[in-house]
């Protein structure tokens, strides 16, 4: 088991050269790998179950202890990279469907690989892990809400499509996580070493799916997407710092939320473009879950330079560097 659990965490540690990996595979022989299209949301549901197993309750009841700091760290998730998403699809003039894709990887919540992030940057692990759960609790609400209101321009969108099918692929999944580990108790610390390596075969497979059923319209326009995701991405950085100085948190603080906002749930992005709208509409969720994760470690280690000296305010610092990655 140790030897499982050490190359889990190979695989886990190596995540975006995976993800770089299948993606240019995918794209080169896609006959291999568009069947995978089939289960891009069984294969959600899975890495969504394994975020429940590595939650606790204290990762709610940090609410309670710093309501402010999370309630300002959930908003900027839910404000800053729908309105980025919104200009850029404006700004480039983006096709329809490639629109709403943009913009449904702008309205999702933040993806659980933030967490391992913020542990790398020096920033306050406990208030992304919080900052994570929270926004991931809220999206079957607020995801296909702000969907509806910001992309039915391009294309029909149904909030009641999208919040069905988020209650099935991530809420469902979480709670029966939590419930499990409830049950289980320590006992289920052994099982989670494991979890990076289906998380990264998960995550992989649905970007292999994207890619193999989208290489002509990626072949196309597959730059200009490029240079969209790049771009929601890193203002997503900038904006989350500059949003979390304003509003007066320490450092610490401003580089979670900073990484928290900038990264995305693009899994979820993914598996709802392709279910709800078309297989190219989930060509922006596949770049920018490669892209994420490459621009997440170089921010990650350039922050980690910058200190302040100060406490972390309001959450306390747990390191989760084994969090299921999203």
């Amino acid at each position: 088991m140790n030897a499982v659990s050490r190359f889990s965490q190979f695989v886990g540690n190596t995540f975006a050269v995976w993800v770089i990996l299948f993606a240019v595979v995918s794209f080169l022989f896609p006959g291999g790998f568009t069947w995978i299209g089939a289960y891009i949301n069984l294969l959600l549901g899975i890495i969504m179950f394994g975020m429940g197993l590595t939650l606790k309750p204290g990762d709610f009841k940090r609410v309670l202890n710093a309501p402010k700091i999370v309630f300002i760290v959930v908003i900027a998730q839910y404000t800053i990279m729908p309105i980025i998403a919104l200009g850029l699809v404006m700004l480039f003039q983006l096709p329809p469907e490639i629109a709403v894709g943009v913009i449904l990887v702008g309205c999702t919540p933040g993806g659980t690989s933030s967490n391992v992030m913020t542990y790398l940057a020096k920033g306050n692990t406990a208030l992304s892990v919080t900052a994570t759960a929270v926004s991931t609790v809220l999206a079957p609400v607020l995801t296909p809400a702000l969907t509806l209101i910001l992309a039915s321009a391009w294309l029909p969108v149904s909030f009641m499509d999208l919040f069905v099918s988020i209650v099935q692929i991530v809420l469902v999944p979480v709670i029966l996580g939590l419930v499990v580990r409830y049950l289980a108790g320590d006992r289920i610390e052994k099982g989670i070493a494991i979890l990076p390596l289906i998380s990264v075969i998960g995550i992989v497979g649905v970007v292999a799916a994207v890619v193999s059923a989208n290489t002509d319209a990626i072949v196309q326009s597959g730059l200009l997407i490029f240079l969209v995701v790049i771009l929601h991405n890193m203002v997503g950085y900038t904006v989350g710092f500059l949003a979390a100085r304003v509003s007066g948190l320490k450092l610490a603080d401003q580089k979670a939320t900073s990484i928290e906002v900038g990264m995305q749930n693009s899994g979820l992005a993914a598996a709802l473009s392709a279910a709800h709208f078309s297989p190219l509409s989930a060509v922006p969720a596949a770049l920018f879950s490669v892209w994420h994760n490459i621009s997440g470690s170089l921010i990650a280690t350039w922050m980690s330079k910058k200190t302040d000296g100060s406490e972390e305010a309001g959450v306390t610092q747990e390191p989760k560097a084994d969090r299921v990655r999203t």
